[in-house]
């Protein structure tokens, strides 16, 4: 199976000229030369990036997506790729109606008539790992019960995927080893991420989880509605949330005639971006416009939640320090800020470093939405992080791709949209809450708890100590532990008298 599988790959490799990646090639140039000597018709009139995209929708869904996760690395893909790429289209067949009640039963072991009122069979969207049926549970008391929208995963992908993931890091060892800037591409990492988004997306009870999440961060919320998951209908291979009832973000038209304000549409949508990463630090990573619906009330509906993204305190606050560095034109913080956090060499001279991020960055200012490309200046900054060895954090990629996305869906709804001034306002009151009193308010009651087990069990520690050590470790300890209580001590008072002068000060 596996063999016949590679011989598809390589025939589709032939069919599309993906031989000319080899051309001049000291090691593999050979390979082009064979198929050019090959006497098979093939059309190789569209450029390269075209075919690359042509050839991964031949070969199928799974490699379909693999271009898809692809198109975000602008930091390894040159621009043209990564555009091409970027228009892949996850349409896939979908599979009969009979076989989604199959998978149900046998995962939520009752038959689909007696877990559901209504079943359509004919389903509402299919993509490369599941499909979408509309569905009704069963009422109570005489009253109609819920729509949801039923997510079945493809039967018999797992082996497929397994057999295709395989196949690539085959590939992405010979592109390591034989191209020339196969190492600095790292295909093997790009696999590893892939793999690892593919397989969160085949287990639906972690996007249940990923949707109850965000749910609860957006409970309330004026921008944003969040399906429900109703998790007695839901199994691994079983979704069902919510129905949603909406109008597709990108059908414009639609939405001028409903009444919609895109202009405010438009300033939600950056919001609603910088609430999940900075105030919250986990996000949905995959808003592109097939994802996202807006209610009749003006709202966006999030849909979709198999690949999310999630940061550290120190992710969102370096990232919170480069965005309002930017923002103010601060390019020698930016430079700084890089040089502190580890991400280029320590002996990098930062002035170097803020002379290449200016000339990256200062042409952008002053302009609407729709003078900017995020996806240019991004490569430009890719470009200038190869030059000084930015070494790229893999938590990040995905913010990349979610903010790209954000500058698609602001293009469409407000061309004139400024994402600064947007966007500004908000990340300074957040910093001013990370690094102010109140700041230092919600750490002292983070850290409480900890300090109230810390403190009384320090005589036992002491007895300990005591009881079980040699007379010089016993010293050597006790020593220690009054270092630790001396600086403990001391910490108390600072705080003390920090929390009296904050009150001091508003008092007067």
């Amino acid at each position: 199976m596996r063999i016949a599988r590679f011989s598809k790959i390589v025939a589709t490799f032939y069919r599309f000229g993906l031989d000319e990646f080899f051309a001049g090639r000291a090691r593999v140039g050979f390979i082009h030369r064979l198929c050019q000597l090959t006497p098979l018709p093939r059309d190789l009139s569209a450029p390269l990036p075209q075919r690359v995209r042509l050839a991964l929708e031949a070969l199928g869904p799974i490699f379909v997506k693999f271009g898809q996760v692809l198109s975000t690395r602008r930091d390894l893909l040159p621009e043209a790729y990564a555009d091409a790429l970027a228009y892949l289209q996850d349409n896939v067949q979908a599979f009969d109606g009979a076989i989604s009640h199959q998978v149900i039963a046998r995962n939520l072991g009752q038959p689909v008539a007696a877990l559901y009122a209504e079943f359509d069979d004919v389903p509402v969207a299919s993509a490369s790992v599941a499909q979408v049926h509309r569905a009704r549970l069963h009422g109570t008391d005489g009253k109609p019960g819920r729509a949801v929208a039923v997510k079945v995963l493809r039967p018999g992908i797992l082996p497929v995927i397994e057999q295709d993931l395989a196949l690539m890091r085959l590939l992405a060892r010979l592109v390591e080893r034989f191209l020339p800037d196969g190492k600095r591409l790292k295909p093997l990492e790009v696999v590893a991420e892939f793999d690892r988004h593919l397989h969160d997306e085949l287990d639906l009870m972690h996007e249940a989880g990923n949707a109850s999440q965000l749910r609860r961060n957006f409970t309330g919320s004026d921008m944003l509605l969040v399906p429900e998951v109703f998790y007695d209908y839901s199994a691994r291979e079983v979704l069902t949330l919510e129905w949603m009832d909406g109008i597709p973000v990108g059908q414009i038209e639609r939405l001028r005639a409903a009444g919609v304000d895109l202009k405010k549409l438009s300033r939600f949508g950056v919001e609603i971006f910088f609430t999940q990463v900075f105030r919250h630090g986990f996000f949905h990573a995959d808003m592109h416009p097939g994802n996202i619906f807006v209610a009749d009330d003006g709202r966006y509906i999030a849909l979709d939640f198999g690949i999310v993204g999630s940061l550290t305190e120190s992710d969102k606050h370096y990232l919170a320090v480069n965005f309002l560095a930017f923002f103010n034109r601060d390019y020698h913080r930016v430079a700084t800020a890089h040089i502190e956090s580890g991400w280029v060499p320590k002996d990098t001279r930062a002035e170097e470093l803020e002379a290449a991020v200016r000339t990256v960055c200062e042409p952008i200012f002053d302009k609407p939405l729709s003078q900017i490309s995020f996806g240019l200046v991004l490569l430009r900054l890719f470009e200038t992080s190869r030059r000084f060895n930015v070494e790229i954090q893999p938590q990040l990629v995905l913010l990349q791709k979610t903010l790209l996305n954000i500058e698609g869906l602001g293009r469409q709804l407000d061309p004139d949209l400024d994402l600064w001034d947007t966007a500004k306002p908000f990340l300074t009151k957040w910093m001013n809450e990370q690094i102010g009193w109140r700041g230092l308010l919600r750490t002292l009651k983070h850290e409480a708890p900890e300090w109230a087990t810390t403190l009384p069990a320090i005589p036992r520690k002491l007895n300990e100590v005591l009881s079980g050590k040699s007379t010089e470790l016993v010293v050597q300890g006790y020593i220690q532990l009054m270092r630790e209580q001396k600086t403990q001590n001391f910490l108390l008072k600072l705080i003390a008298l920090l929390l009296a002068a904050l009150l001091l000060r508003d008092w007067l």
